[in-house]
């Protein structure tokens, strides 16, 4: 019976080593490809709008057609394809899609350093980059269930979002700051929050190929809490040109 018995915490103690290993291994899949989004997004971005603005005639096609439009929501449109069609697609089409995304969402963020300068884009990127790392950090290791706080959260963020639409025809600039510091401070909360549901998906996953596509949606989301929370910060302590 004693023989049996550690025969069985060995079973156990093996299995929780395995589960270790395997959530380590998956969570540094998501960062990995949500930091490779970045890199791709943000070179995009700049050498984009290098381009955008080495001629008049560039500057015009980009920034005062139509094209500015499309530029502007093929991001959403991306974004709604993952979400919805993830399930449908092959591993290797869901990566794709999800590289073509941070491509795409360079172009659309070229334009900020049309508008910021680039000292001030890179030390507001770095704020964010220590922001975003500590409340992901927070989020992985708590023990707190922060399920409400994301709800709450969520609830704030349509309000941000609607709040937002309302300033493009007012103009305000009262607003658009307390729009940035809100946004600001739901952004810094969904990083604790979407990093601690993606630690429990791990937990339900069914095969190699469901991981990785959880991986890919996990990374989606918190490249998209890092790019707003980025570009709130930037409202609020970038320099214009």
């Amino acid at each position: 019976m004693a023989e049996y018995d550690r025969q069985t915490l060995n079973a156990r103690a093996g299995s929780a080593a395995a589960i270790d290993e395997g959530l380590r291994s998956y969570m540094l899949s998501v960062y990995n490809y949500m930091g490779l989004g970045l890199v791709v997004t943000g070179l995009v971005a700049y050498f984009f709008n290098q381009w955008a603005f080495s001629s008049e005639a560039n500057a015009q096609l980009v920034y005062g057609s139509p094209l500015a439009w499309v530029i502007m929501l093929a991001p959403l449109a991306f974004i709604l394809v993952l979400s919805f069609g993830i399930n449908k697609m092959s591993t290797g089409a869901a990566q794709l899609t999800f590289w073509a995304f941070a491509t795409v969402m360079g172009l659309s963020l070229s334009s900020i350093f049309a508008v910021y300068t680039d000292a001030s884009i890179a030390r507001v990127f770095f704020i964010t980059a220590a922001t975003f790392g500590a409340m992901s950090l927070y989020g992985y290791t708590t023990k707190r269930d922060l399920t409400s706080m994301g709800t709450f959260l969520f609830m704030g963020l349509i309000g941000l979002i609607i709040a937002m639409i309302v300033n493009i025809f007012l103009q305000s600039s009262a607003l658009e700051f307390a729009i940035s510091a809100i946004g600001v401070l739901i952004f810094v909360g969904l990083t604790a929050y979407d990093t601690q549901k993606i630690k429990e998906s791990y937990a339900s996953h069914y095969g190699a190929d469901v991981l990785t596509k959880n991986a890919i949606m996990g990374a989606l989301s918190l490249y998209l809490d890092f790019i707003n929370l980025f570009m709130m910060l930037l409202r609020l302590f970038g320099n214009r040109e």
